[in-house]
């Protein structure tokens, strides 16, 4: 064979290999709006300009936008399910059915042009639907340009007008927003519930608004000195009805915006240079809480930054409004009459959605729990950080996860917990949506550091935030990451806990001799802790691994300097451990003295049983 056929082959395999493991292409848009506000009709007129550039390797011969304000409607998905639900959210009830014609909402498309020609589109509820004459080919530019007018509902869910603090416009998903397609097709999903998915680019807003308003959002102000309010030295340089508001933001899948009249804001720049703005409402309920915000929130970026990745923007913005806590990208709306644990505690965890839905961005619907879930672990992390510095009340805590590990428990016996695999709006209560998304997803970041250790779970989550941030991960792209960083295989771990409502239980079953039978009396196999305390003092650790690990985890603060016996089967359902003292000598054993283990039955997992009730009865 001829040096140049090896050549040809060599290069033949290769680009066999490229097209097998093709890299996760991204859509990209730009979007330019121009927004005139009218107040006495609580509506926006605006026009749209967007540049979509299909990245993908498939030609699009529809494209889909979502129209979130119609939900606002009576008889819409969202009014029906809140009223045929059984635990409906109580901020939504029955009262989107009660709205009159002038307190509901809607976003309605006047004309669409796809690069200067019109297209045929269909509103259908809460997305629009547009048929291309000319498809849209793989690895191509096209132009929208879009007219449009919206209302802007009374205060119901995340958007609206007047809330129950008073802030008169939380203007959230309010424009018609491109949905994303990616390498499962497009995603357009009614607006029923929950959540958002988009599609990173550039945002140029332009609002004109009645002048006696101050606006917070996402993104840069670019034209400061014009406005004035707080922004600069200057008075506002427009003298006419309204004020116009320009801003611009890279890089983000979504804009926010709010505005009222009594807005104040406090500036306040980081130890990195990140600019933290702060709008909200003077007052009694306000003031003093609001104005120890800032100090506090950048010793959050500090720690943040370090433990779970670098933030990327140049802003963030804290803005009163909404109707509890709702993330956007550079800025979130949240409820501000709080005492200062709670707005604390809110303000972490919106903020701390920055790292896990605005720069990592995985999709909301399909993998809820690798948002809320994460974001609730780490927001965990830094309230007991805050505590650890007396910057909050409250007594900190060596794990601050175990009341979730907990409350997990609790609820997998009662049997209404639906799996972490569920699409975020057909879990069949509310309920159960909460316990997975937050609860559980934060439990199994709790479960695998316990399987992999601290060290390891550190590491790869700053590895999991470098390495996807800006590509949207999935559930395997995270695993992988931790298999990775571990050197253990969690495909196991994964398929039982996100796939299954399997629970975890195992059992000190007898002691015979100096043998220890444990048995695995729930259907999820885990690796084992073992602790034996002798009657003298001396403490035993035993560490017992599964043999689909393939692997063992290093130790940590919370079990180390144990010995590694044999793997178990993960199919036999009992195992023997041998230790190294007789029952006689021995005053307790305990599998998983730490807690960590989301055991739903620990009266079994302490050995003599007499001792189980001793620990309560403390």
């Amino acid at each position: 064979m001829t040096k140049f056929c090896l050549i040809l082959m060599a290069s033949l395999c290769i680009s066999v290999i490229i097209q097998a493991q093709p890299e996760r292409w991204q859509q990209s848009v730009k979007y330019k709006m121009d927004i005139d506000f009218i107040l006495k009709k609580h509506q926006i007129k605006g026009t749209q300009n967007l540049q979509f550039t299909n990245n993908s390797p498939d030609t699009l011969d529809k494209v889909f936008y979502h129209l979130y304000f119609n939900a606002f409607q009576p008889n819409s998905m969202m009014d029906v399910r809140s009223r045929t639900i059984i635990d409906p959210d109580k901020r939504i009830g029955d009262r989107i059915a009660q709205l009159s014609k002038s307190e509901q909402g809607f976003s309605k498309v006047n004309s669409l042009k796809m690069n200067g020609k019109d297209v045929k589109f269909e509103t259908v509820g809460t997305i629009l639907e547009v048929s291309l004459k000319d498809p849209i080919l793989p690895h191509s530019m096209v132009t929208f340009d879009m007219e449009f007018v919206a209302q802007i509902p009374d205060q119901v869910r995340r958007s609206g007008r007047f809330n129950k603090e008073g802030i008169e416009y939380s203007m959230a998903q309010w424009y018609p927003k491109m949905c994303n397609y990616d390498y499962q097709g497009w995603h357009a999903n009614p607006y029923v519930g929950r959540e958002f998915y988009g599609i990173w680019g550039d945002f140029d807003v332009t609002i004109h608004m009645p002048k006696e308003y101050v606006i917070a959002g996402t993104g840069i102000l670019q034209n400061k000195d014009d406005i004035g309010y707080g922004y600069s030295e200057k008075e506002p340089g427009n003298k006419a009805d309204k004020l116009t508001w320009h801003f611009k933001a890279e890089n983000v899948h979504d804009f926010v915006w709010a505005a009222d009249p009594d807005y104040k804001q406090i500036v306040h720049k980081t130890s990195d240079g990140t600019i933290l703005r702060f709008f909200f409402q003077p007052g009694e309920k306000t003031s003093e809480n609001w104005e120890k915000l800032p100090v506090i929130m950048a010793e959050c970026l500090t720690f943040i930054n370090q433990k779970y990745g670098k933030y990327v923007y140049s802003e963030y913005s804290f803005i009163q409004g909404g109707d509890g806590g709702m993330e956007y990208p550079m800025a979130t709306l949240i409820t501000g009459e709080r005492n200062m644990i709670s707005l604390v505690g809110v303000a972490v965890h919106e903020w701390m959605h920055s790292w896990y839905q605005m720069m990592l961005g995985s999709n909301e619907a399909l993998y809820h729990w690798m948002d809320e879930g994460f974001t609730s672990y780490a927001s965990n992390e830094v309230m007991n950080m805050l505590k650890i510095k007396k910057l909050i009340p409250g007594e900190a805590q060596s794990n601050p996860h175990l009341k979730e590990v907990n409350g997990y428990c609790t609820f997998a016996l009662g049997g209404t917990e639906e799996a972490l695999i569920t699409h975020a709006d057909h879990f069949q209560t509310n309920t159960a949506y909460g316990v997975a998304s937050y609860t559980k997803g934060e439990v199994l970041l709790e479960e695998l550091r316990y399987i992999i250790g601290e060290h390891a779970f550190d590491k790869g989550m700053l590895r999991y935030y470098d390495t996807w941030k800006f590509k949207h991960p999935n559930t395997n792209d995270f695993f992988r990451i931790m298999e990775k960083t571990s050197g253990l295989e969690l495909d196991w771990f994964k398929e039982y806990f996100v796939n299954t409502t399997h629970t975890i239980d195992y059992a000190i079953e007898d002691m015979k001799g100096k043998s220890l039978i444990l048995r695995r009396e729930g259907k999820i196999p885990m690796p084992l802790d073992i602790t034996v305390k002798a009657k003298n003092g001396k403490t035993y650790q035993y560490y017992i691994p599964l043999d689909i690990m393939r692997g063992e985890k290093n130790g940590d603060r919370f079990f180390d300097n144990f010995k590694v016996m044999e793997d178990w089967p993960w199919v036999n359902p009992t195992y023997k451990l041998d230790i190294d003292l007789n029952l006689e000598d021995i005053e307790r054993i305990d599998i998983d003295a730490s807690k960590r283990l989301a055991d739903v039955n620990r009266e079994n997992n302490v050995y003599p049983r007499v001792m189980m009730q001793k620990v309560e009865d403390k």
